[in-house]
């Protein structure tokens, strides 16, 4: 899609947007969803111990977690157990999945030099034990970025080198060589999120992604001889038998991880949710999960792909 000129307006899948330079900026009629929630998704966000010390250490260093950036409900137990998410590569994706509030854009290559040494200090500062990096769809980039996630997880490394690096990438358009600078560069665990099931990828998903693409991404990756995770979000018309295929997919391409979480509906401009999933189901699938041969699988309302990832993790291993 072209990029429209400075203080133009155009109507995408979310609403109409403002551009700035080139980069979508706002989202001018964006508003929260109307379903009322059940009980068992409203959850104070808090906590104590570690939480405390981490969230004064990112206050005074003005650090940037997306734990903090997306008011995660989890943010209290996973800083308890020193586990934080990093985003890399600017806030702006050159994707526009319908489910996903980040703006979409065209950054033109722009990549922050210093965010490797930046990410290393942070992770020094927060002390974390398990840090999962992140970012935007990144396809203005040759490589989709794959070098830059390489420099950031050699940095913290080298800088804290009992830190366990997860990198929840981009698919990189299924290119195998950026998967394999991913991997090699250190990554404990290479996770590459398949969203949803098979018939409603179109629906929910960029058309540049796609649910075979990220399997390959995936097989790929376990190929190379690293702990690999996924994630599905629920709730968006999918049916059991779905899950059960998706589940089976996922399995069948090596993967070790697995969580499963309620999607939510960041503005009326997004998807709706079809079905507010009950925590029952979710136990239900996560028997399915390990049934199917998952080493373990994190599964409820409030999951998200990052959920307490160091637990998972030393499940794989």
């Amino acid at each position: 899609m072209p990029v429209p000129a400075a203080g133009q307006k155009y109507r995408t899948p979310h609403g109409f947007t403002a551009i700035k330079d080139g980069i979508k900026v706002k989202h001018l009629d964006a508003a929260p969803q109307q379903q009322p929630k059940p009980p068992w998704l409203r959850v104070r966000i808090g906590g104590n111990g570690n939480y405390a010390t981490v969230r004064r250490t990112v206050r005074t260093h003005a650090l940037a977690t997306v734990c903090e950036e997306s008011h995660c409900p989890n943010i209290g137990e996973c800083w308890n157990a020193g586990t934080a998410t990093i985003m890399l590569m600017g806030s702006v994706c050159t994707r526009a999945c319908r489910f996903c509030a980040v703006d979409t854009g065209n950054p033109h290559g722009w990549l922050d030099a210093s965010e490797p040494a930046n990410a290393a200090e942070s992770v020094a500062l927060m002390a974390l034990k398990y840090v999962v990096l992140t970012s935007v769809d990144r396809d203005d980039l040759g490589d989709g970025g794959a070098a830059h996630y390489a420099a950031c997880i050699r940095a913290i490394k080298a800088r804290c080198p009992h830190t366990t690096v997860e990198a929840l990438t981009p698919d990189f358009q299924g290119d195998a060589d950026a998967v394999r600078t991913v991997v090699t560069a250190g990554a404990d665990v290479f996770a590459q999120n398949l969203e949803t099931v098979r018939r409603l990828t179109g629906t929910v998903r960029d058309p540049r992604a796609g649910y075979r693409q990220t399997l390959a991404v995936l097989a790929h990756a376990k190929s190379l001889g690293t702990v690999t995770k996924s994630s599905l979000m629920l709730g968006l018309g999918e049916t059991d038998a779905e899950i059960r295929t998706a589940l089976a997919d996922l399995r069948q391409s090596g993967v070790d991880l697995l969580t499963l979480g309620q999607y939510l509906q960041p503005t009326r401009n997004h998807l709706p949710v079809a079905r507010w999933v009950h925590p029952r189901e979710f136990e239900q699938y996560r028997q399915w999960g390990l049934a199917e041969g998952f080493k373990e699988v994190a599964s409820g309302p409030l999951v998200r792909s990052s959920y307490r990832a160091d637990e998972l993790a030393r499940a794989a291993r």
